[in-house]
């Protein structure tokens, strides 16, 4: 069976204010989607929406896997689903160890319908897991002791992301800007990464600024967000303008949604 994620005339608001305006876009399994766009223009935005954040209203608009109703799922129903989202800015949640974490994400996202209080994934099986994914993204197995992004440096939260993704495998997988924050050697470890991970395995859609996190992850197809809508869709050749020569051409080529970009960033800049 190929999976598919499709939103349809996607409307999204925080509090009364409107962000994404009619977003459609469908990913198959098995592609990766580049979403690029200028800060404002409502990237996250979708990334948050198709997730569940509950300070993200849908106010109009679909989006299903499968068929399935997304929306009326709670946002656990969805990772257990086989949805996944990279946070640009992870929470830190002390006390909670991430092997602990990440044994029992893995184990409810494989048995979906398991109860709280039902048998984790056995602890051997779990740990040589770990160990060889860990192995793989050449992280130190101390890292599984520590707490979830309790005191890690934006490098170490954006591996946890990666090593989250690892582990759970889902269908669809979106990374919100994983390479903020890193330098050249952190970024091209993580699109090796996230390439040897996720290419061809599962449904990707990268958010991101730059060409070096899609490097190792050439897209199918390259998406522009501008003013809470997707306004042009090309393939690499879109991300690799766009990384050249900026958004100017799309600012002129697309004036409401510009207009409209602009006054979300005076809001912004207000609050």
């Amino acid at each position: 069976m190929t999976h598919v994620l499709q939103i349809k005339n996607l409307h999204v608001s925080v509090g009364d204010k409107p962000i994404l305006r009619g977003v459609n876009l469908s990913i198959n399994h098995g592609e990766t989607h580049a979403l690029m766009g200028p800060n404002g223009s409502g990237k996250s935005t979708l990334g948050l929406a198709i997730m569940g954040h509950p300070g993200y209203a849908v106010t109009e608009g679909a989006i299903t896997m499968d068929g399935e109703d997304v929306l009326a799922m709670a946002p656990d129903e969805r990772a257990r689903s086989g949805i996944f989202l990279a946070f640009q800015r992870p929470m830190a949640i002390p006390g909670v160890k991430m092997a602990d974490f990440l044994r029992h994400a893995t184990t409810n996202v494989r048995r979906p319908d398991r109860k709280e209080g039902e048998e984790l994934i056995p602890m051997r099986e779990f740990r040589a897991e770990l160990k060889e994914k860990m192995a793989h993204l050449r992280m130190d197995t101390e890292f599984a002791r520590r707490y979830v992004n309790d005191g890690f440096s934006g490098g170490e939260m954006k591996r946890a992301e990666i090593l989250q993704l690892a582990m759970l495998q889902p269908k669809f997988a979106i990374l919100d800007e994983t390479d903020s924050g890193l330098d050249a050697d952190a970024v091209r470890l993580a699109s090796e990464s996230i390439a040897e991970i996720g290419h061809g395995k599962m449904g990707l859609l990268i958010i991101t600024h730059h060409d070096k996190l899609l490097e190792h992850n050439p897209p199918e197809f390259t998406h522009v967000m501008l003013g809470g809508r997707l306004v042009e869709t090309g393939g690499t050749e879109l991300a690799d303008e766009l990384h050249r020569h900026g958004y100017d051409r799309i600012r002129k080529a697309y004036p409401e949604a510009e207009a409209a970009n602009q006054e979300m960033l005076a809001e912004e800049a207000t609050v």
